[in-house]
């Protein structure tokens, strides 16, 4: 069997635009808005229009705590449709004075290259998740 490694997205291979907003609504109903503070998008991963995603998203814990979750998804577009398949696991928690250190760790320690995150502060807020919603959703129509 021959495969190609997973690259990062470029002009040749379109991904799935669609993965992150369906995503982002999937952590939605998974936390609920009010527990979000940050979150950290990471560049997909893509090959052609097959596309991994990770989300890294701190959720309000006790005191200045905060649970850390990672979002992946594994989507595909192909003849027969869309195919997005999110999944979600609490990681531990941490102070949040010391997540975007972590955050910095992991993608410095990475086996391969993932891109430096976009990070977005929800802080509970939800307007600003709505807003970032939007936003994915119009660049994923704009691209798709």
């Amino acid at each position: 069997m021959i495969t190609r490694p997973i690259k990062h997205f470029h002009k040749n291979d379109p991904g799935v635009p669609e993965a992150l907003p369906q995503t982002l609504a999937f952590l939605r109903e998974a936390l609920g808005v009010a527990a979000l503070d940050d979150l950290w998008i990471f560049p997909p991963l893509v090959q052609g229009r097959r596309e991994r995603g990770l989300v890294v998203a701190s959720a309000y814990a006790e005191d200045d705590r905060r649970s850390v979750h990672t979002v992946t998804y594994l989507a595909e577009r192909t003849g027969e449709g869309l195919t997005v398949v999110p999944r979600i696991e609490e990681e531990g928690v941490a102070p949040s004075d010391r997540l975007p250190r972590m955050i910095h760790g992991v993608v410095h320690r990475a086996r391969r290259d993932l891109g430096e995150p976009r990070n977005v502060s929800i802080s509970g807020c939800p307007e600003a998740f709505q807003t970032l919603l939007d936003e994915s959703t119009r660049e994923a129509e704009g691209v798709a």
